[in-house]
């Protein structure tokens, strides 16, 4: 990665993580009630059998409500586990009680690892992320997690990172690394993003 390209994402990460901060109660709260009714109305999750999902924590768009939407729905959900070297392992959630503190601030399942390869076995997979341009480069947290376990997701699959409205267009310096994603879940619906396909 070029040391422009570093400096670029990491002040574009710092800008978006401060309007988070800034970001009222009230506005979380509404954008964790409607990202549900988003996805639920989106066909791929519709009929999608097993979703590849996160834990919000901290000030990112929430997901709390939208996982146990998901799971009421009979949709199983796989939640990511952060192993040693940042890669990602996977487990089933089991609920809100099935989910334990870990590292970086994370909560993670409690579920039997499922190994990193479930990934591959989910009908739609939703991300975090900073930012996305309209490309489908998405701006994630600077750990390469994502970047690691998105080229197991198999070639067709929707993968959409979710995020606040205002952080959707922005300008994201691409690296040869980044896997890009097909659409961005907001609380306003699902834009498709002209993602370039995987080989």
């Amino acid at each position: 990665m070029g040391a422009g390209h570093s400096a670029a994402k990491t002040a574009l990460r710092d800008q978006v993580l401060a309007a988070r901060k800034r970001r009222p109660l009230e506005a979380a709260a509404a954008f964790s009630a409607d990202v549900v009714d988003a996805a639920l109305a989106w066909q791929p999750v519709r009929s999608a059998a097993t979703v590849a999902a996160y834990v919000s924590v901290g000030s990112e768009p929430g997901t709390g409500l939208l996982l146990d939407a998901l799971a009421h729905a009979g949709k199983r959900v796989l939640l990511p586990v952060v192993l040693p070297g940042l890669d990602l392992d996977w487990a089933a959630y089991t609920g809100r009680d099935g989910l334990a503190p870990a590292v970086r601030g994370l909560l993670e399942p409690t579920a039997p690892r499922l190994g990193r390869e479930a990934i591959a076995r989910a009908d739609v997979v939703l991300v975090p992320g900073t930012g996305v341009s309209l490309d489908g480069t998405r701006l994630g947290q600077g750990g390469g997690c994502y970047d690691r376990a998105l080229p197991r997701v198999l070639a067709g699959t929707p993968v959409a990172v979710v995020l606040y409205d205002d952080e959707v267009g922005l300008d994201v310096p691409a690296d040869p690394h980044d896997v890009p994603v097909g659409f961005a879940l907001t609380s306003s619906g699902v834009t498709a993003l002209a993602a370039t396909p995987r080989a």
